[in-house]
């Protein structure tokens, strides 16, 4: 018999050990539900009490809806950090950093290439590469995550806010968040934050919880789990987010939405969870006797994001090689995490 905690701990039942891996897979199902509408629910309700607030629609897409998309990512890593799960922790934010690039911008990419806004992307994009080759030297160098870098992260996350609401406020910024929908009714927008903070957190609890007993179980590291389930999982908002901009035509939108995650995977995921519980990169997975998320997964973070940003910075354009480029990069990456 095993014994099964989840729900913070709060509920816990023993099963035979024959059933402990159908029981993990089925509440890692149900923790990637939570996810995906609390994430939903809790912008809902946010952008809702925002708009009853007159604060306006360029201010409420940069800074209330681009976190609550990001509140998966960081709720998932921030548990995993603080239980001491430095694996999934790290794993989460660079994975989900690649299945935002590599698979959903490519989704984009592949079926709706376009023209985009150069101005718009060029300080996230700047933001994102700057804290990338900070994030890199650190890995590379030290090879471990002290207090204060998680710090230094997360002051790179509050000036480009602080950036992004002064840009905001003064109306320069070309930035189109999709708001049409109508207000909620005050009690209502109310209900579904807190209906989707509580999902938000439920559903990472069970995603870290259970993560880590199908790792368990099936001998793959946690780090793998992270880098490609997890990370899906925690990515979903932002999926879901670039299947309706192209429902809706505005293909180009979900590169900016993309680009600005991954930067808040890099410095508030990531900075939160080092300053909660300083780590050092995970190395339960060799090459040759080398660390490999040195080897592989920095490096294809670097590379799947110069094919997706590089081309729309310097030509103003989306191409669908870069989309089947990123795609495929996706798929060899995934059969690497789990074939070696």
């Amino acid at each position: 018999m095993t014994t099964i905690e989840t729900f913070f701990g709060l509920i816990s039942f023993s099963v035979p050990n024959a059933y402990v891996l159908p029981i993990a897979i089925v509440l890692f199902i149900i923790g990637f539900a939570l996810l995906i509408f609390g994430g939903d629910w809790f912008v809902d309700g946010a952008v809702a009490i925002a708009k009853k607030w007159h604060i306006p629609d360029l201010l409420i897409g940069a800074t209330v809806v681009a976190i609550g998309t990001t509140l998966p990512e960081v709720m998932v890593s921030a548990g995993a950090s603080v239980a001491g799960h430095s694996e999934i922790a790290y794993g989460n934010a660079l994975g989900s950093i690649i299945c935002n690039t590599a698979l959903i911008s490519a989704i984009t990419l592949t079926f709706a290439p376009g023209v985009t806004d150069k101005k718009s992307l060029t300080v996230p994009a700047i933001f994102f590469f700057v804290a990338a080759a900070f994030y890199a030297v650190t890995s590379y160098t030290t090879g471990y995550f002290s207090r204060i870098v998680g710090i230094a992260l997360l002051v790179i996350f509050a000036v480009y806010i602080g950036l992004q609401v002064k840009s905001a406020l003064s109306g320069k910024k070309g930035d189109e968040d999709v708001l049409e929908e109508e207000s909620l009714p005050m009690g209502k927008a109310i209900l579904f934050l807190v209906l989707g903070a509580a999902a938000i957190a439920l559903g990472a609890d069970l995603l870290v919880d259970n993560g880590t007993i199908i790792a368990t179980i099936v001998g793959v590291p946690e780090s793998v789990i992270a880098l490609t389930f997890v990370a899906l999982g925690t990515s979903l908002p932002e999926l879901i987010t670039a299947i309706t901009s192209l429902k809706k035509g505005h293909g180009a939108l979900s590169l900016g939405n993309v680009i600005g995650a991954n930067l808040f995977n890099l410095v508030l995921v990531s900075g939160l969870s080092i300053t909660l519980n300083p780590f050092a990169i995970p190395a339960s997975k060799l090459i040759a006797g080398m660390n490999a998320s040195l080897l592989v997964d920095i490096p294809v973070v670097f590379f799947v994001s110069f094919v997706m940003i590089l081309p729309a910075l310097i030509k103003g354009k989306l191409y669908r090689w870069q989309g089947i480029t990123l795609l495929l990069t996706y798929a060899a990456y995934c059969v690497f995490q789990f074939a070696f």
